[in-house]
């Protein structure tokens, strides 16, 4: 049991990072806290993609003199660096709204937020 958690450390690891995000999303009521929940979840969902696409003994995918099969496949590597852009841009996003609801409402704390309404 040991050893196959061992071999599979990367896919142990995005899941637990997976699960400390969720943990973080449900118990925490500031807005901040919920929003780098939801980061470090992406950024688990984003290393067990890239975990998925590697290949043990496989090489760069660049055909010249030299170069021997299998290749690591870089289509997860693409899909995560346009997931990385996604994620940057709504973080930017969330942070701008969260700095609005502030002025707005004069807190981030979601329970707070919900006794307003």
């Amino acid at each position: 049991m040991l050893e196959a958690l061992w071999n599979n450390v990367d896919y142990v690891a995005s899941v637990v990072l997976f699960c400390i995000g969720l943990y973080i999303i449900i118990a925490k009521n500031n807005l901040i806290k919920k929003f780098l929940g939801l980061n470090i979840m992406e950024t688990a969902v984003f290393s067990f993609i890239i975990a998925l696409g590697v290949i043990d003994g496989g090489d760069a995918p660049i055909m010249g003199a030299g170069a021997h099969a299998p290749f690591s496949s870089p289509v997860p590597q693409a899909l995560v660096l346009t997931g990385i852009v996604v994620a940057v841009s709504t973080t930017a996003l969330a942070l701008s709204l969260i700095i609005r609801i502030y002025r707005q409402c004069g807190t981030i704390e979601a329970d707070e937020l919900r006794e307003m309404e």
